[in-house]
């Protein structure tokens, strides 16, 4: 839905259906009611989650054109896509494979140039539209500088590809479309720090290189022209979990002139270990599941971090030089303690204050998609929670 303050939405992650047939069908079956409860009759934004076999099916001009007018008839329209997990999402374990395949592989980039057709089709006309990507590769998959900077190189020059791709989208249909790169810990863009280090250093150089040879660019133009299609998918959760703060993120954006293509809100677990540390690790253990990755981040009493690739790596490691874990588990947004865990929703509270403040996305999208895996007595029917999270975003922005 449109408000003040962007386009606010939730992320169709959530909804099983790594077939685009499957997905429908889910989303036939909670769209109607979700919209009826937050929008009543004004149109309702939705983040789309496309599978790559989804959106092969999708791309069918038949397929594509029973969506649209789906979509027509209920008041419904498309604004961003998620295009970070290729494969499966639901029903199978997921962990490291969500990087699966990285930006060195041109899978991804075919992949992401589908995403972008799809949303050129269904972008409603006069808006601009942003698909969600992988922060390059998984950083855990190569083992030495020299692998790491080869990854990077390869990712890229794949990334200017889909650069090109989208120019001539732009010059064939007038849409405005981006590539929001959402950094995440343990990828080979681990925080936004990362992020704002690769774009100044590696993508502004070889890109600015890159169009002044292939579309005849001057440097400035060209500068403008990457600012304007790679932009940041700022996820409030892995920020938080490697314990960014939000007023540094956008000073840092501001003085490279980055965009934030969406801002996902969305929300980690912390744990204090002031007190009560053997239940508090008890109760922690209860979201050590086995289908997504749980990234910790520990800060020790000297205010150093050590970082883990899992959960069950952070349990078997806990010493008591550990004074908090935030850990990469997205719970739900309006929940701020979980008997004695707490999350990260104060980070969430500040970064919508800075955004209410001054808006420095036009897209806001909720993004908790671990319905299904956490602990029996936090699970609720996926509709009631849909608008529950949103609702809540709403009072935080004071937009009700």
């Amino acid at each position: 839905m449109n408000t003040p303050y962007g386009h606010l939405t939730y992320c169709s992650n959530i909804h099983p259906g790594e077939k685009w047939a499957d997905h429908f069908r889910s989303l036939r079956e909670n769209i109607p009611y979700i919209r009826e409860q937050l929008a009543g009759n004004e149109p309702f934004g939705l983040g789309l989650r496309i599978a790559n076999d989804a959106s092969v099916e999708l791309s069918k001009p038949e397929v594509l054109a029973e969506f649209k007018s789906w979509l027509q008839e209920n008041n419904v329209y498309v604004f961003v896509i998620n295009g970070f997990p290729y494969g499966g999402f639901h029903n199978t374990v997921v962990k490291d494979d969500v990087h699966t395949p990285d930006w060195t592989t041109t899978d991804r980039l075919v992949y992401t140039i589908r995403l972008f057709n799809i949303l050129a089709a269904l972008l409603p006309e006069g808006m601009h539209g942003g698909v969600s990507t992988p922060p390059l590769s998984y950083r855990l998959w190569w083992q030495t500088e020299e692998e790491k900077h080869g990854a990077v190189e390869t990712a890229t020059s794949h990334i200017l590809h889909l650069l090109d791709k989208l120019i001539i989208l732009e010059n064939e249909t007038g849409k405005s479309l981006h590539l929001d790169i959402e950094p995440e810990p343990d990828g080979m863009l681990d925080n936004t720090t990362d992020f704002i280090n690769w774009y100044r250093n590696v993508l502004l150089p070889k890109g600015i290189a890159h169009l002044e040879k292939t579309n005849g660019l001057s440097a400035s133009e060209a500068r403008e022209t990457i600012l304007k299609h790679i932009q940041l998918c700022y996820d409030i959760c892995h920020a938080a979990v490697g314990y960014e703060q939000p007023e540094e993120i956008l000073q840092s954006l501001a003085e490279t002139g980055i965009q934030v293509g969406r801002i996902q809100v969305s929300s980690a677990l912390k744990v204090n270990f002031s007190n009560e540390k053997e239940i508090k690790l008890k109760a922690i253990e209860n979201f050590n599941e086995p289908v997504y990755l749980h990234q910790v981040v520990a800060r020790n009493s000297d205010n150093s971090k050590k970082h883990y690739p899992d959960l069950d790596k952070a349990l078997s490691d806990w010493n008591e030089s550990q004074e908090e874990w935030r850990v990469h588990f997205h719970v739900p947004l309006f929940i701020n303690t979980y008997g004695v865990l707490e999350s990260t929703q104060d980070d969430i509270i500040k970064t919508l204050a800075l955004h209410r403040e001054k808006p420095f996305s036009s897209f806001l999208e909720v993004e908790t998609y671990t319905w299904g895996v956490l602990p029996e007595d936090m699970q609720k029917p996926i509709g009631e929670s849909i608008v529950r999270e949103i609702e809540w975003v709403k009072k935080i922005l004071r937009y009700e």
